[in-house]
């Protein structure tokens, strides 16, 4: 699988990139991006950081991708949260969707999708509006891998199937045990009542491709 929602110790994950990609590598994984969380404190220093590793990356085992998961911005912020990140050298962007999981404010997904953006990770209870918004501009919806975000992937699963949304799985992966290969991939998908499975993990393969030839 290629996962494109990870976290390193430049927000709260546990290990440094180099970590990161040995150990998806390990899984026989294809690629990732490090996706770390940020608002207007960190965004600069986030990818100033990343950047370092840019130069680097091509002598690494997999693919990687970088940039930053806009976190628990008021939604009427999101939008120059996400201009922000683009103009710092963000390679991706996502946004962090309304989870049942934590108090994100309402609003958020909606004013997400309307952004530049790759990603709504984790959007909770979505609803039909939204969802279409997010076809229309191009955002990917998330099936989540992790603890607590992962409760309503078979919600979002049904509303993405029956809008015509695209889908990508990834892990959310703050530590090393939140890591996981393409064959739980799957069965998360499964049991999230996906149909065609082998399409949502092409679309993640779609989206680095897209963004390496940049």
């Amino acid at each position: 699988m290629i996962d494109l929602h990870t976290h390193s110790v430049f927000s709260d994950g546990e290990l440094i990139p180099s970590e990161i990609i040995r150990r998806m590598a390990e899984l026989e994984n294809e690629g990732l991006a490090i996706t770390d969380h940020a608002d207007f404190s960190n965004i600069s220093w986030i990818m100033q950081n990343l950047r370092r590793f840019m130069d680097f990356r091509d002598d690494y085992e997999l693919d990687v991708l970088f940039g930053v998961e806009v976190t628990h911005v008021p939604p009427k912020l999101i939008g120059r949260a996400v201009e922000l990140a683009w103009k710092e050298g963000a390679e991706i962007v996502i946004v962090h969707g309304e989870t049942i999981a934590e108090p994100v404010k309402e609003g958020t997904n909606f004013a997400a999708v309307q952004e530049e953006i790759d990603i709504l990770a984790h959007p909770g209870l979505i609803d039909v509006k939204t969802a279409e918004l997010a076809k229309e501009n191009g955002v990917y919806l998330e099936i989540s891998a992790r603890k607590g975000h992962c409760l309503t992937n078979g919600h979002v699963a049904k509303i993405a199937q029956e809008i015509g949304c695209k889908l990508v799985i990834n892990t959310d992966a703050h530590s090393p045990s939140d890591f996981i290969d393409t064959q739980t991939a799957i069965k998360i998908l499964r049991g999230a009542g996906i149909v065609d499975i082998e399409e949502v993990l092409n679309n993640s393969k779609r989206i680095i491709k897209k963004k390496l030839r940049h």
